[in-house]
This record gives structure tokens, sequence and C-alpha cells, in this order.
């Protein structure tokens, strides 16, 4: 429980802080020294051709030093024009998470590969004294090309760890690779290679598994299944791969996104780097650097790593990618100035928006000497490396290329996405050996996520965050329901669906399907592993289930291993079924039995994870000093072996969890934040539900809302109301990424003056957007100009000497879609 008289306090002594923010941290006197000489050698079966490398060498001779920096850089296609691409040299462009043909997320494949054509005939468009060297194309393929509409899409990988079956992985690439060429683009961001050791990191999910052992095995056969091998290396069914991101982002200290990896360098060589090996050895062209430190130095910024280990040691000698915007984290960079970066070994800049103010600044940097020729000649030599390979170079146009408009989400391709499913369930509990359900059986199907296409696919899908789906962005996909229907109904029974639980007729079994719902990148790091989503409500579901006496099976969604002793307990089975992606069918395929009542497939997924008993339980990893999980690494049920689960102990919790940048919804706080009142010459109170004061300020249950909090300004001084937890709060990622702040209130009477929302100690005007009636607020967090963001304290401050009559119903951080505009000046 938050400590409320200390939030008070805190609040109290920084309530008269000036607009000023401070400055973000310095980087650390001296990096960590690296030892080459200890870290694995790679072996890449792709070797220099003399040919090539000599036709490079002319062509780099031709070109101009801007044409050089033009392909040094990456925009993303929401801040690029095609005639921006012939102009400014541009060698590859980015589609990212949300960003489609003209805005329109139903684009078809047609679209995407008109839109693709148009710029690639930019940048060969024929110009005195210009060399031609076509663009490249790159599109975040992590789970299949989950960025275009009616793709295949594959469990994540953490579920493909629990299947145990590189072979499957490689086929899954290349899938992947086909589809992704059907809508002309040449380059995956994927695969993600970490090993991820702390389970309250957000991207856990894209890990195979907390075991280098795995990850070494897979990261070799995704990348031979993208890009193809021997006679098939990137031919026409193949793309460039991306092994991500270098280095450490598994390892961070307490599970943070973009954080500080603190392990040895022996650790960091044995571990996090286990993949890098297998993956260069498969043949991959491209790497990506992590947003991650490793003992306080940014990767981006790691010379020592990106150019000593991973360039001179690892033998890499394809083209190393910044990660989005990772550049501008580096203390002494920005967005659009940052040669420490170029200097340390990134060959090219993945920088969406500031993209020609970068291209100016590398100009004037060659030119000083401040980037030697040398190092920009050897990034554009590592270019156009990566385009002779891959066919980019001589190749023909996208619209012409043999792979180009060929079908995606087809049957065959679903039915590997299927066999993935299957693979990737892990059963945790069958007692009374509930599972295979019996043919002719009457099934409820209860859970909100039982028909729920984009709960189960996660985030990365279709945008960056996967929220913001429904069933039309799910063209040829099944739901976990709709699958079991089809097998309950060829077995001769029913199923029924009903979110809910609720039942007119008493059913013989019931299968709750609940979970976490997406979310990408920081958006998921979590203080502890507890299911923090619908925790309460999946809980309350199976105990009316079980008072009913129905016997019941759970289906859990998640990314990854969470504490649910809880709901193990009132289950009689238990599934985690991970993020399985398109193909719902793949889970009943296991559950249900066929009309002859024996299993249709029996469970052969084991935990890639450690299984924690406590939410605190974290980190947990195979080969620890006091490894004590509740289901260990390797773990896994099957039909064949029955066994009976005992009752597991539980934990109580006294926070209301809630999704990630969620502060205040439904009449709740959640995530331990709260809020706080406060004016000139009065205490801090803290507002506990009951009506409470502190001078020209009140707060108290809305009489029009009862899930709002009504607050009033009566005009005598100045008074402020704020949400902050204990300890300031680090959204300098979300500040990264533009998120913005989104409030909303309904006001009964406007302002009589200026009133400031504030985020830490920086405000901005909104007394002109506060019109009465219900008002819906978002304001970018870079808006906050000279915040420090990585200790924000308050969180939000509203504030004014005015009156005013509003309530307040809901506060989050939500993804920026739209752009960043700023509050005019009042």
């Amino acid at each position: 429980m938050v400590s409320r008289l200390a939030l008070a306090a805190f609040l109290s002594a920084g309530a008269g802080l000036s607009a000023q923010g401070t400055q973000a941290p310095a980087a650390p006197s001296e990096p960590m020294p690296v030892h080459p000489g200890i870290w694995p050698a790679a072996r890449s079966p792709i070797g220099l051709d003399p040919a090539i490398e000599a036709r490079i060498g002319d062509i780099i001779r031709q070109m101009t030093l801007e044409e050089k920096v033009g392909q040094t850089l990456q925009p993303e296609i929401r801040w690029i024009t095609p005639e921006e691409v012939r102009d400014y040299h541009i060698g590859s462009i980015e589609n990212g998470g949300g960003s489609f043909p003209r805005g329109n997320k139903h684009a078809s494949v047609g679209d995407w590969v008109e839109m693709i054509q148009s710029y690639w005939e930019a940048s060969v468009d024929p110009r005195a004294n210009h060399v031609r060297i076509p663009l490249m194309w790159a599109s975040d393929a992590v789970h299949g090309h989950n960025n275009v509409l009616g793709a295949t899409l594959f469990p994540h990988n953490i579920g493909l760890g629990a299947a145990h079956d590189p072979d499957l992985i490689r086929r899954i690439g290349a899938v992947t690779a086909a589809e992704v060429r059907s809508t002309g683009m040449d380059w995956a961001f994927a695969p993600t290679i970490a090993v991820a050791r702390d389970d309250r990191w957000g991207r856990t999910y894209e890990s195979y598994s907390e075991d280098p052992r795995i990850v070494s095995r897979y990261a070799a056969a995704i990348v031979e299944g993208l890009e193809g091998s021997g006679r098939a290396f990137l031919d026409r069914d193949h793309v460039l791969a991306t092994a991500k991101h270098f280095l450490g982002d598994g390892s961070t200290d307490k599970g943070r996104d973009q954080g500080n990896s603190l392990v040895s360098e022996e650790e960091l060589s044995r571990v996090d780097a286990a993949g890098y090996v297998t993956a260069i050895g498969a043949g991959a062209q491209t790497v990506m650097a992590s947003y991650s430190s490793w003992h306080g130095t940014k990767m981006h910024a790691n010379k020592a790593l990106l150019t000593d280990v991973l360039k001179t040691r690892m033998g890499f000698d394809g083209l190393i990618i910044g990660d989005w915007n990772g550049h501008s984290q580096i203390p002494g960079c920005t967005l659009s100035d940052c040669a420490i970066a170029f200097n340390a070994g990134v060959d090219v800049f993945n920088v969406p928006t500031d993209w020609k103010a970068l291209y100016h600044n590398m100009i004037r940097q060659v030119r000083s000497g401040e980037i030697p020729m040398a190092r920009l000649d050897d990034a554009v030599r590592r270019v156009l490396r990566v385009k002779f390979r891959a066919g980019i170079m001589d190749g023909a146009a996208p619209r012409d290329r043999p792979g180009t408009l060929r079908p995606i989400g087809t049957a065959e391709h679903r039915a590997v996405a299927r066999e993935a499913v299957r693979k990737s369930l892990v059963m945790l509990k069958n007692n009374g050996s509930l599972l295979p359900i019996r043919p002719g059986a009457r099934i409820l199907v209860a859970g909100e996520g039982a028909d729920n296409v984009a709960m189960q696919t996660g985030g990365w899908t279709l945008s960056w965050q996967g929220n913001d789906n429904g069933p039309a962005e799910f063209p040829g996909a099944t739901s976990i329901y709709q699958g079991i229907r089809q097998a309950a109904e060829a077995a001769g029974g029913t199923a029924e669906l009903a979110p809910d639980g609720a039942f007119a007729r008493k059913p013989d079994v019931a299968i709750v399907v609940f979970g976490e719902t997406p979310y990408a990148e920081y958006m998921g790091d979590q203080t502890d592993v507890a299911l923090h989503h619908g925790n309460n409500e999946s809980l309350a579901l199976l105990k009316r289930l079980k008072a009913a006496g129905i016997p019941t099976v759970a289906v859990l969604l998640s990314g990854r291993p969470l504490y649910v002793n809880p709901q193990i307990n009132q289950a009689d089975a238990f599934v985690a079924a991970f993020l399985p992606g398109s193909e719902g069918a793949g889970v009943a395929d296991v559950l249900i039995a066929g009309a002859d009542g024996k299993p249709r497939h029996d469970f052969t997924g084991r935990l890639s994870f450690s299984w924690p008993k406590r939410p605190d339980q974290t980190p947990l990893n195979i080969g620890d000093a006091d490894y004590d999980p509740q289901f260990a690494f390797g773990f896994g049920l099957t039909y064949a072996a029955p066994a009976e689960t005992p009752r597991l102990p539980e934990v109580e919790t006294s926070i209301q969890y809630g999704d990630r940048g969620v502060y205040f919804a439904r009449g709740v706080f959640w995530n331990g934040y709260g809020l706080t009142l406060g004016a000139a010459g009065a205490p801090p109170v803290a507002y506990a539900g009951k009506p409470a004061g502190a001078g020209a300020v009140t707060a108290g249950p809305s009489p029009r809302d009862p899930q709002a909090v009504h607050l009033g300004w009566n005009g005598k001084g100045e008074g402020w109301v704020a949400i902050a937890a204990a300890d300031p709060t680090d959204i300098s990622r979300e500040a990264n990424g533009s998120m913005l702040v989104s409030l909303d209130v309904k006001v009964g009477k406007a302002p009589s003056s200026a009133v400031h929302l504030m985020v830490g100690d920086t405000a901005l005007p909104i007394a002109r957007l506060l019109r009465p009636g219900a008002s819906h607020l978002e304001i970018a967090l870079p808006c906050f100009k000279g915040q420090d963001f990585s200790k924000v304290q308050p969180l939000l401050r509203l504030k004014t000497g005015g009156t005013l009559d509003m309530d307040l119903i809901d506060a989050r951080l939500v993804e920026n879609k739209t752009g960043t505009v700023c509050p005019a000046e009042e």
C-alpha cells in the first residue's frame, strides 16, 4: 500500500518548484572495460565476394558526401515522401507499427506493393551525376508479417520456446519471409534473440527462453528460415533477417525495458550473446543495437561492443542498424545530432522523424572531421554489401519481383501456425483427467479472451501496442472459442459462448480464457509478476463456476509466466497458452477429444521459462543458487503421464493492479497511484474515497458519476490536485515514444482563470480545453519541454487559482498516433 503521508509530505516540499526541468543524467566517466578475446568468435557462411567488393569500391568512389550520408539514414513512412527519398539519397525506409499505405489499416497487399514501388522508383530516378542505389524496405515482422492485414500470425516467441522444435522455427521463418516478400519488402526486423532473465520486462514474450541454449538453437533456425541457406540464400522466397537487440536487453536491472544491464562481461558474453554467435553463423546480415545500457553506457554508444566485439571478434560484416530513435538516448546526443553513435559502430540511423536535420548535421560532422570519412565509407560499404547480397542492387522493381503479390494467410501457412499453437501449449494442471474434454459434452466458453483474437495475438499486431484491434482486423483468423465450437460439434457436443460465465442450462464443463491484454515494449513492464489485467474478474468467475459444481478448464493468455496460484487452485485443469496468434483452433486441437474419445493431440509443450510461486519471485532462472519455482523450467504435463496437482500456496496483495500507464479508471487509482490535494498555506491531504479538502481545493465522490472523482476549486487562492505514487515515476521511454497524457473529464463550470496541467515540475496551460461538458484531453509528453522524465514527481498535477468544477473520469498515458501538437499559450 502506498504511504499517503510520505507522498503528501513529498508533494508539499515540491509544491513550489519552478517550471525548469533538469538535464538528462550524464554518462559514466569511464565505460566498463571490454575484453574481446574472452568473447566467442562466430563464422558466417557468407564470405566476402571479391567481385562484389570491387564493385562496391567503385560505387563509393563515385558517390558524393551527400549520397553517402543518405545511405546511412532510415526514416519512417509517415515522415518522408518519395520525392524526399530521391532528393536526400535515402538508403532504406521502415514502416513502423501502426503505419499503413495512405494511413489505411485495412490496406491490401496490392496497396503495400504500390506504395513501396513509388518510393523505390524515386530512389532510382535517373539524374545527372547520381549513382543509382535502390532503396530497401524494412518492417517489424516479429510473429509473422504482423503489420499487414490478413497475414498469418504465429505464436509470440515465448510460446515457440515452449515447443522446443527448431525445425518448426525454421518453417515459421520461411512462411514469414514469403509473406513479407509478397508485399514487396526486403527486410524483416526479426528475430528477437534476447535471453529474458527477469519476467517483469515488457518484452519477455519476444524472448524464446531464459536459457541461452534454446535461444542459441532457435536463432540459427529462424535466420535460416527468413534468409534461406545454401543456394536458397536470399533468393526470391527469402528476406533479410535482423538479430536484435545487441546487447543485454534481456538482462536489465529489474527487467526495465531500455534499462541498464549490470551483469558481468563473462555473463554478457556467455548468456546474452549466445544467439548472436549462431545467428551470424547462419548468415544474419543485419543486427539491431539495443536501447539498453551495460553498466551505464548506452549500447548505441558502446564502440567496444559494437565494433571491437561484434564486427571484429565475431566477424560480423553486415550492417548494424539503430533502434527507433535509440541514438537520442545517448548523453550528449539529440534526435538530430549524434556522431557518438555513428563512430561507435551504428551504420544506419533508425531516425523516423528528425532525419533531415540529422542528414545536414552528419554532412557538417564529416566535413569537420568529427565523423571520419573512413567510418562513413565503412558504413556505406556495409549497406551496399547487404544490398548486393539481397539482390537489391541488380534486382527488379518491387512490383516485378517473382514473389510479389502472392497470397498471404493461405491455408498452408495457417496450418504451420496452427501446428505451432498446439506445440506451444503447456499443461500445468489436469486433476481428475478433465482434459481432453470428452465427445458429446456441453461446453460453456467464458472469459474475456475466449472470443478475442486481439488478445490472443498480443502486441506488435497491426499497431505497435496491438490494443486497438477488433474482429475486422483479423480476416481468416480463428478465435479460441471458434476453434472449440468447431471441435466440440465435430465430436457430437456443443459449445456456448458467454464471456461473463452466465448460463441457462448447466454445462458439463466450462473453459475460461483470461489473461493479459496486448502491450509492447515498456508499456508491458511491471514491478512484479502478478497478473495485473483482469485478475479480480477472472478469479471471481472461476470461483462462481466452482461453486456451481462445474468442472472448469482455465486457459491463460500471457506474455510471461505469472503468479496465478489462486486461479490455478479454482480450476480443475490449467493451460498456459501464452500468446498463440491468429490460429486459435490450435488450442482446441489439444483440449477437445475426437469423436472416439481419444486425444487428437497430446500436450508436448514444456516451459522455457520458470514459473513463479509468488508475485515478487523474480528474477527466477534455471541454475539460480536458490532456485525454487512453482513450476520448473522444462515442466509440462501430458495425457500420456497423468498427474494430480495439489493446492498451491496463495499470497495476498492489497494493490489494485491495472494495465501499465493507467493511473485512474473505473473509479479506481491503479498500480499504487493515488490522489493528493494541496494549496498555499494548507498541508497536503491524501484523498481516500471520502470528501476531502485542502484550502482552495476539494475532492470527493462525484454525484453525477459513481466512477468519477469530483474536483472543485473555490477561487480563494491557488490549489492543486496531483496523481502520484510513493516514488518518482520514470516515463523517459514514454516521452521518447511521444506518448500522450490522456485525461477524460466532465466540466460543470468552466475555469475562471488560468489552469495548468503539470508533468513533474513542467506546466502547460489548458484552460481553453476545459469547456463545459465532457472533454477528452491528449497532450504529448514532449510538449512538457525541459522536464527530466526519468524522475517525475508528481506524475500529473492540475492547478488553478480561479474557480473550476469538474469530474475526473480517466487518467492514463496512451500511444500517439496523430503526431505532437502542443497547447497554445494562453
